[in-house]
């Protein structure tokens, strides 16, 4: 926490004027940004904040992209084409940048004002090490430019979630082998959530789903489920519903309500189940629940992928092609 405060004091006392925070990166290193976003959005009054996909930040760069702006750039292991890319053309056109990675030295980090080295190998906390640090980032950009009332609190839950993540995982392995065993014959899993835990059902589709486990999937957001996709429930269609605590619990559960309405075979993972309320802070809570609950959705695919003799490293194209 020392140095992100450091970054964002030594940001502002070289142009006190920033006035853009701009988060970059790809599949889910952009989603673990989500969260910072998502902060950064419901509390700033002056300071605007986007997310991109770090190829349509190339090539559809936003003209606010200037000396007025941070851009932080993600990828864990620093390689990702597009999103070193994007950390040159925010530095070529005079934003402070700082480059978040597991990998110091990496292409990343070659055109980064700073670099941001976050954990990842040690234990399932440390894989949301850094969704973390980028949300304090966030934090500290605000609290020095704005002032933020709830900083304590949510420096307070920083110190407090790794060791409850690591709690939280302990518990859910019966649950997740019997969603593996029944479930590792589905063709198709839809998942939903909202609020900050909105790119987390993102990241479980697209990623542990299509990417890691050749299994079709969608995902949306419970604001937009009666709009559209409610259309699809019926009796035993899979689906994946992240709840979070927080302001928009009320949105997932009506989602659940009309689920088990028409029998739809819904997997429920809840962060209340996991203590969250007794651990965050309310005024801050609604950031927390994507790290709580995303070490938890992967113990479920870890245990999908045993159950399909799948492993989540198994790839087509990934690694193995140019494309």
């Amino acid at each position: 926490m020392q140095q992100l405060k450091q970054i964002v004091t030594r940001i502002l006392e070289a142009q006190p004027d920033i006035r853009s925070v701009f988060f970059v990166g790809c599949g889910a290193s952009r989603a673990d940004l989500y969260p910072a976003y998502y902060f950064l959005t419901e509390n700033a009054r002056r300071l605007r904040a986007s997310i991109h996909t770090a190829n349509e930040f190339n090539y559809a760069t936003p003209v606010s992209v200037d000396e007025t702006a941070v851009v932080i750039t993600c990828s864990l292991s620093g390689t990702t084409p597009e999103s070193a890319k994007a950390t040159t053309v925010a530095k070529m056109r005079g934003a402070h940048t700082i480059a978040v990675t597991h990998e110091p030295g990496s292409p990343i980090t070659k055109d980064a004002d700073d670099t941001v080295v976050f954990a990842w190998d040690d234990s399932y906390s440390s894989k949301e090490d850094k969704t973390l640090k980028v949300l304090m980032l966030a934090a500290e950009l605000l609290h020095q430019t704005e002032g933020y009332d709830a900083y304590p609190q949510m420096a307070e839950a920083m110190e407090r979630i790794y060791g409850a993540i690591d709690q939280a995982v302990t518990s859910v392995l019966p649950d997740a082998e019997r969603f593996a065993q029944e479930h590792k014959d589905m063709k198709m899993l839809y998942v939903t959530s909202s609020g900050a835990m909105q790119e987390v059902a993102f990241s479980f589709s697209a990623c542990l789903m299509m990417e890691m486990q050749w299994i079709a999937s969608a995902f949306f957001n419970d604001g937009d489920f009666f709009h559209g996709p409610f259309e699809m429930a019926e009796k035993d269609v899979p689906y994946l519903l992240l709840m979070n605590d927080g302001k928009t619990r009320a949105m997932d559960s009506r989602t659940l309500a009309f689920l088990q309405r028409f029998d739809a075979k819904v997997t429920l993972i809840d962060a209340k189940d996991f203590g969250l309320g007794q651990i965050v802070a309310k005024e801050v809570i609604d950031y927390f629940n994507p790290v709580i609950l995303s070490p938890v959705i992967r113990i479920y695919a870890e245990q999908l992928a045993i159950a399909r003799s799948h492993p989540l490293t198994k790839r087509r194209y990934m690694w193995k092609l140019e494309y």
